[in-house]
């Protein structure tokens, strides 16, 4: 629920996806949803570290897990969304090479009940981002 605020939203793609957890301490210190779009095209969704396990490189190391994986099912690229106010994610998405390929202008508006403010700020719009992805050798 912390990735996404509506548990109606995480129904609609959680059941499509594959879901991924890592373990830390036998406590479930990360999670992500890795959901096909298309024969070439996955998107990653909910991804999220527990509070008391972050700063240890956990969500990047979920990031790596999922594209390694969705390259070895044959998926050529990987998308992502976020908020234009998680601010820490965006930094997060870029550094971990995903590239900003738009702009969904009034998504969490549009599909959310409830204003979500994040780091100061109102979150309107989701930033889409993608990677290729290839098979690591």
């Amino acid at each position: 629920m912390e990735a996404d605020p509506s548990r109606q939203q995480i129904e609609k793609y959680s059941d499509t996806g594959y879901t991924f957890e890592l373990l830390s301490d036998d406590d479930i210190a990360g999670i992500i949803i890795v959901t096909p779009k298309t024969t070439e095209r996955v998107e990653i969704m909910n991804l999220s570290v527990d509070e008391k396990w972050r700063g240890r490189g956990y969500a990047k190391a979920l990031i790596e897990y999922a594209c390694s994986f969705s390259a070895a099912k044959g998926y050529r690229i990987a998308e992502i969304g976020t908020g234009n106010s998680s601010i820490y994610q965006l930094a997060l998405y870029q550094k971990v090479g995903f590239r900003i390929m738009g702009i969904d202008h009034d998504y969490f508006s549009r599909n959310y009940p409830e204003p979500i403010y994040e780091n100061g700020m109102l979150c309107r719009d989701m930033i889409r981002l993608e990677r290729k992805l290839q098979l690591n050798k």
